[in-house]
């Protein structure tokens, strides 16, 4: 079945302005025209085929970010209304999980997980990082083709590996972790749930909860740093989180920490490969690669949407907002907004005052994005550095059909 079959033409005919031509597979490789057309026609877009409000200005969607509310999930009584009752397991983990809580409840659980992301934590694990890096870079170079999909044999594991030490888990699972981090992210991140898909990530959410409930009752009896001993350890005020709360973090942190990450490394290396200037630009001056990853943040997001709730009445861009009405806020429109990126379609590496949102904004703002752009600094510095003759191999690219997660399913090249 076509999704976009009810829709009057596809976007780039100029028709029928809505966010649901990101199901067009022409739209979803460059969204970008799209987004410029919903940011200068109609910034604060009713979208009848979303049922929600699409915001695209950077103003406005700071705003969305800082005043709306990210509790979103449905009770187990509203998907039966919706004839959605399968999904009421996964709801149940959600409603604990602080990427759809407000405060006070969003600010206990961040206060309780940050611990295990400090800034000298996140430090420590560089070098580390670096060691994974170069293991991945030679096992891919060990054959004689000298070619690699850099999805594969870096992008996914890299961060995969790195999370699994974050939460204390072995990482010999770091593939396991792998595959049900897509599974879920797949639901996180798309704009409806296909009801054949259904069956897949109920078994999912089973094994992963079977999965981290293992690991808390090992972590009760042999202690071992990582997140999950942070999450069962920590307490304020005498307030600790229940096991409930810790798997179902658990498991958001997991999907987070891989995902962006994946496609942060993917993303950018096509941005580097389609620009040569720059990218010879930062070989000549590594110096730049903190500045270069928040550009490649910016011009090609890896989270490019996420949702909100109005909290109360409200005016947005001279729209007027009923209380609960749903937001979806683009950040990948925002960073490209003229307003307040000079020339935003450019890739320039040394830009300054770039302060785009792709790790979010305000209370929700990514607290693993210290080590997500360690991830990325480490990644980039390495693969230019041992790899001096990088080019895309002459095939068809194919991004990956989550919608809010913006990733390429392979990046193949030669060296």
């Amino acid at each position: 079945m076509n999704a976009t079959a009810n829709i009057p033409g596809p976007a780039r005919e100029g028709l029928a302005l809505s966010l649901f031509h990101l199901l067009d597979p022409e739209v979803l490789a460059n969204p970008y025209p799209l987004y410029h057309r919903l940011r200068t026609e109609d910034p604060v877009h009713w979208d009848p085929f979303l049922h929600a409000w699409v915001v695209t200005r950077y103003c406005d969607v700071v705003r969305v970010l800082h005043d709306f509310s990210a509790d979103r999930t449905p009770t187990p009584e509203q998907l039966g209304r919706m004839n959605l009752s399968a999904l009421s397991p996964i709801a149940a983990v959600m409603v604990k999980q602080m990427l759809f809580l407000d405060a006070p409840a969003h600010t206990r659980l961040r206060s309780l997980a940050s611990s295990a992301f400090t800034p000298a934590r996140v430090r420590a694990l560089q070098s580390h990082i670096q060691q994974i890096a170069d293991s991945l870079i030679d096992a891919a170079m060990e054959g004689q083709s000298a070619q690699m999909d850099i999805i594969a044999d870096f992008a996914e594991p890299l961060p995969a590996i790195v999370t699994a030490e974050m939460l204390g888990v072995p990482t010999s699972d770091h593939r396991q972790l792998k595959v049900w981090t897509a599974d879920f992210a797949e639901m996180l991140g798309n704009f409806q749930h296909n009801p054949d898909h259904v069956p897949k990530v109920l078994r999912t959410l089973e094994e992963m909860l079977e999965y981290f409930g293992e690991r808390v009752r090992e972590m009760r009896a042999h202690p071992r740093e990582g997140l999950i001993h942070s999450l069962l350890t920590a307490e304020i005020n005498g307030d600790r989180l229940t096991e409930e709360e810790v798997i179902a973090n658990s498991i958001v942190t997991m999907v987070g920490g891989q995902e962006t990450t994946t496609n942060l490394i993917g993303n950018g290396f096509l941005t580097l490969l389609r620009h040569p200037t720059e990218m010879q630009r930062l070989r000549e001056d590594p110096a730049l690669i903190p500045s270069a990853v928040e550009e490649l943040l910016r011009y090609e997001s890896p989270s490019q949407h996420t949702a909100r709730m109005a909290r109360t009445d409200l005016e947005l861009g001279g729209r007027k907002i009923r209380k609960r009405e749903a937001a979806i806020a683009v950040m990948g429109a925002a960073n490209r907004d003229p307003e307040r990126f000079p020339d935003p379609d450019r890739l320039d590496l040394a830009r300054s005052d770039n302060r785009h949102l792709a790790f979010g904004w305000a209370a929700h703002f990514c607290f693993g994005a210290a080590l997500a752009r360690i991830e990325g600094q480490v990644s980039f510095s390495t693969i230019l550095r041992r790899m001096p003759n990088l080019a895309l191999q002459h095939v068809p690219l194919r991004w990956r059909t989550n919608l809010g997660l913006r990733g390429l399913v392979a990046l193949p090249i030669t060296y």
